[in-house]
């Protein structure tokens, strides 16, 4: 009697949020969060619930340049341990975006577990930039690997962390991007202070701190003034910039 073979499970590229532009002139993969093991496979409304927000706002302020924005839905909702699955997705659906799309610029933007994906994967040579929103990190353990850095070199690194998230450790993305600038010096680092995990009570000042990032690293516009300090500032400074209440309304009114 014949066995069936198990089905590959492979990683899968949403659709575009918003309006596909008919040239697409830059990409943004958005990586969504996850749990540390699990084997299930998510589904598409649970794996882009974390990264929906960001996902309209950037389509929207990237419509005119040709920006395609995508959410990444992962083969697993693990991490898994050194099977690191969402990082490999990341990579995969790079990969899709340059058959897609051609030679184009890519930023990933990632929340949570899918901020530590993002970082890693960020040595793919299409990527040009990198966010990580709240990021999952491993705790600091002198018997393991440390999290790698060396591939953010030659990208723009942009980590904005809550200071009182309860769920992922901001003092481990800290150290994280403090290793990171030393290798890379276009690294920067927000304090959300007195915010949580989901960044609720600042929700529009890093929608627009995150969507300024990226127009600037994709398509050349100028950064506003705080981002430049950020990047140009020696750590810690640069590594610990509070995002000013009222950030987005700023950038409108200027």
């Amino acid at each position: 009697m014949a066995t069936q073979a198990t089905p590959v499970r492979t990683a899968r590229l949403g659709r575009a949020v918003g309006h596909e532009p008919t040239a697409v002139s830059g990409v943004v993969l958005l990586l969504p969060g996850g749990q540390e093991v699990s084997a299930r496979r998510p589904s598409p409304v649970w794996a882009t619930a974390s990264v929906r927000a960001l996902g309209r706002a950037l389509a929207r302020a990237g419509r005119d340049e040709g920006l395609a924005t995508h959410a990444v839905q992962y083969r697993y909702r693990g991490w898994n341990g050194s099977e690191a699955h969402p990082a490999g997705d990341a990579v995969w659906a790079i990969d899709e975006v340059l058959r897609r799309y051609g030679d184009v610029p890519v930023c990933l933007v990632g929340v949570d577990m899918g901020g530590r994906a993002a970082l890693r994967a960020g040595g793919h040579d299409a990527v040009d930039s990198v966010v990580a929103i709240a990021p999952w990190l491993p705790e600091d353990d002198v018997a393991a690997t440390p999290e790698p850095v060396r591939q953010l070199v030659g990208r723009r690194v942009l980590i904005v962390h809550g200071t009182n998230d309860e769920r992922t450790d901001p003092e481990l993305s800290f150290r994280l991007a403090a290793r990171a600038k030393k290798a890379n010096r276009d690294v920067c680092r927000f304090e959300v202070h007195a915010d949580g995990h989901g960044l609720h009570q600042y929700r529009d000042e890093v929608l627009a701190l995150t969507t300024d990032f990226v127009r600037g690293a994709l398509f050349g516009h100028a950064l506003s003034r705080p981002l430049e300090d950020a990047l140009a500032a020696p750590p810690p400074l640069g590594l610990r910039m509070p995002l000013a209440a009222g950030f987005g309304r700023s950038l409108r009114g200027s």
